[in-house]
């Protein structure tokens, strides 16, 4: 599994943000369809939520990538 870390420029960020910032989805819609179809985990628990208020010290997982988020 590859790991990428994410560097918080606010206190939060929208979890199908995220997934566009990260590189994982190719736009913020592409990333809520991840969400939707059950293919995120956040902390290891499955997320349905496409704009769950993602901080610092969270791990995000989607299609074999997992994205650790840390503080600004």
């Amino acid at each position: 599994m590859e790991t990428r870390q994410f560097q918080l420029k606010d206190e939060h960020v929208r979890l199908c943000d995220l997934l566009k910032l990260a590189g994982i989805a190719g736009s913020g819609g592409q990333g809520k369809h991840m969400v939707a179809d059950g293919a995120v985990t956040v902390d290891g628990r499955p997320e349905s939520r496409k704009t769950a208020k993602i901080r610092a010290g969270q791990t995000v997982q989607c299609h074999g990538v997992q994205v650790v988020v840390t503080a600004k």
